[in-house]
């Protein structure tokens, strides 16, 4: 009699949770579906302009975004709460559709992505410095939240990024906020010596890559972690005596003192011509590196760079001297 009311039973086909996944489903195959039929760009549309005509005279060359494949889907929103708004590339969606990520749900509600606080704090330091000549660079410039920050302000900014999907994140931001002209991002980690180093990324992430297995996992222990080999370049072979610097921004994961080792031309420059350091210190990620807060500090006052506040994990220094 139970296995007979049971065949009689009438299934369910509409319940709630069954009509969410099919709304998420259809969002991502429409999204899909569109950015297809996007794929050739038009032949009257004007290519970024740094492709052509470089910004810096550098070294090495930059990552080329016109020829690099485009990373699909893409989602762009504004970015709320700065005072000079950019436009976003998504980088993470989530484990759709069962858990999408923050910024999709804002999305369907009609709302900007959140600000990341590197945003809101390159912009507050930039402003101070609007009508000085110079350029901001940004080290480790992950998905390029911190570098159109600086490039919808009008300041020209060199970017170095290891990690290939992060490139395309990139590219797709200067497309959508029209700063070829400004924008400039090379392909590799900035560091204390010219050569190759063994980098660690984590399997379905954007962000925690580094050059410390440690490192790259101690936020998301259960992320896949790979190697990939990346070229490595010292800033001070890269810009020029010539070329002012007026703001570095690093977050290298732990890596943080190689990169100012590999500046030391750059930040023994006196004072009104060195640039102001904003640099993450986290004990952990730095000791994953084999260095520590200390050292930096130490190699910073040797270079005169005495001033240094903390702000969370971030550390801010200005020349003294």
């Amino acid at each position: 009699m139970a296995n007979s009311w049971r065949r009689n039973q009438q299934i369910k086909i509409f319940t709630p949770k069954n009509l969410l996944l099919f709304f998420f489903t259809s969002l991502l195959l429409l999204i899909f579906l569109y950015l297809t039929s996007q794929t050739q760009q038009p032949h009257n549309q004007e290519p970024i302009k740094s492709l052509k005509n470089p910004i810096f005279n550098l070294p090495i060359k930059p990552f080329n975004c016109y020829n690099s494949p485009q990373a699909y889907p893409i989602i762009a929103s504004i970015v709320e709460g700065v005072k000079y708004p950019f436009l976003f590339s998504l980088s993470d969606f989530g484990n759709l559709p069962d858990k999408p990520h923050k910024n999709i749900q804002r999305v369907l509600k009609g709302k900007p992505f959140r600000k990341p606080d590197i945003s809101w704090t390159i912009q507050e330091l930039l402003e101070k410095m609007k009508g000085k000549r110079g350029i901001f660079v940004d080290v480790g410039a992950n998905v390029g939240m911190a570098s159109f920050a600086a490039a919808i302000m009008g300041f020209k900014v060199l970017a170095f990024e290891p990690v290939f999907e992060n490139l395309q994140k990139i590219c797709e931001g200067i497309y959508f906020n029209r700063v070829g002209d400004l924008v400039e991002v090379y392909e590799a980690a900035a560091s204390d010596h010219n050569g190759n180093i063994t980098f660690h990324k984590l399997v379905g992430r954007l962000d925690n890559s580094a050059v410390s297995a440690t490192g790259a996992k101690l936020a998301f222990k259960s992320n896949e972690e790979i190697e990939v080999q990346v070229k490595t370049i010292p800033l001070d072979e890269v810009i020029q005596e010539t070329e002012r610097v007026l703001l570095i921004k690093i977050d290298v994961q732990g890596w943080e003192y190689h990169v100012l080792k590999g500046a030391s031309k750059l930040l023994l420059r006196k004072k009104g011509e060195a640039p102001y350091l904003i640099y993450e210190e986290d004990e952990r990620l730095l000791q994953a590196s084999n260095s520590s807060a200390k050292e930096i500090r130490e190699f910073l006052q040797s270079v005169g760079y005495n001033h240094c506040t903390q702000h969370g994990t971030d550390a801010h220094c200005t020349k003294t001297d």
